[in-house]
């Protein structure tokens, strides 16, 4: 009787969690330093959108992760959540020649996340705030190679707009 109990204890802990995914995946973003653009395009719309704007932008996708896939295997249904790291070497070279603890930032990221009607946002922290904090102990350059990032960055997202319907 006790182990049944805790199983079903241990059911509804996990039923309250999987219920609590959609409020979570409809918190509010942070509003320093962040750049956070709903779209009509379906998640792996946007996230082939991107994939193409970066190469267009003449950057890099360098990483990929998500819980999404992992989660499935696992019996476990999440939306549509890719963290798609983007970066250039020449910028790695010119960063680190400046502060070697900002190429901690590297590589900054584009955030996908899947909404409840299927559609995706686009989302990421802007390379001059991801840079800021290592200013001081570098020169002006560090703050041009920052705004370049953003420049970037927001052709990219432009570039992922333009593929929306």
């Amino acid at each position: 009787m006790r182990a049944m109990r805790r199983l079903s204890g241990a059911l509804a802990l996990m039923l309250a969690m999987l219920l609590a995914v959609p409020a979570a995946a409809e918190s509010r973003w942070p509003e320093q330093g962040w750049r956070v653009m709903p779209t009509s395009l379906a998640y792996p719309e946007l996230l082939g959108a991107l994939r193409e704007a970066v190469k267009a932008e003449g950057m890099f996708v360098v990483t990929e992760a998500g819980p999404t896939e992992a989660a499935a295997n696992r019996g476990i249904t999440l939306p549509g959540n890719r963290v798609v790291g983007v970066f250039r070497n020449d910028y790695a070279v010119r960063i680190l020649r400046l502060s070697v603890p900002a190429m901690i930032e590297a590589p900054m990221r584009f955030y996908v996340t899947e909404q409840g009607d299927g559609t995706g946002t686009l989302a990421w922290k802007t390379p001059s705030h991801l840079l800021a904090p290592y200013l001081d102990e570098a020169d002006d350059e560090l703050a041009t190679i920052a705004d370049e990032l953003d420049t970037r960055f927001a052709a990219i997202a432009a570039r992922v707009l333009e593929a929306a319907p």
